[in-house]
């Protein structure tokens, strides 16, 4: 009994990291489409949320039967509880690559405004944050969890500073309002991607610690 419950535990663990890397290259795709003005590229985005979409129902299942047949101990039971919570933080990734490819795919129809080379940066950061939550989660590695905590400062601080570049941009030029909020927005989606992997990298340490530190830090 308890080989299969091993078993079953680490699909579980395959599972969410395929989801991750979906949410992933979601995210990438989508700047990707943002700052080459590739509508490939949008497609794409959309096709990969239908599989996060599944893998979201699959992965909820799993929790579920986990817990029903083999009614895990604290720690055990503890993860699989973490789990599904980190399912909805990487169903939520997938939303915000969509958003950011909506915005991608209306700036398309207009004149490009000049390079903000700070939106790549955002994004690269975003995606490592991602990635990390979810090894430190699936490794119960709650210093990896708190590395992530620290990089959300300055995820934070990126977003405010495209925003005050953009902001000076279209007061100088008022025609440029309508894209230079489009690509706030872009910034807020991706501000709101580090939200999520902090989310996960907080879940982490609850899990293997049973801290809560969402309100009060590591």
């Amino acid at each position: 009994m308890q080989r299969h419950f091993d078993e079953e535990l680490q699909a579980l663990k395959l599972q969410l990291m395929k989801m991750s890397a979906l949410a992933e290259a979601m995210i990438s795709e989508a700047v990707k489409a943002l700052m080459d003005r590739d509508p490939s590229r949008v497609q794409t985005v959309y096709e990969r949320e239908k599989e996060v979409n599944h893998l979201q129902v699959v992965i909820d299942e799993m929790c579920l039967t986990l817990i029903a047949l083999h009614q895990p101990a604290a720690g055990d039971l503890r993860f699989i509880l973490g789990a599904a919570k980190t399912n909805s933080d990487l169903e939520r990734l997938a939303d915000l690559a969509v958003n950011i490819v909506d915005e991608a795919k209306e700036l398309m129809e207009q004149p490009p405004l000049k390079p903000f080379g700070i939106l790549p940066r955002m994004a690269i950061l975003a995606r490592t944050m991602v990635r990390d939550s979810l090894h430190a989660f699936v490794n119960r590695e709650p210093g990896k969890a708190r590395e992530v905590l620290l990089r959300d400062d300055e995820l934070d601080q990126l977003k405010r500073d495209v925003t005050a570049e953009l902001t000076d941009y279209m007061s100088r030029d008022p025609s440029a309002v309508s894209r230079g909020l489009a690509l706030v927005l872009v910034a807020r989606n991706l501000e709101r991607v580090g939200d999520h992997a902090t989310n996960i990298a907080e879940n982490t340490i609850f899990v293997v610690e049973g801290r809560d530190v969402r309100h009060h830090g590591g």
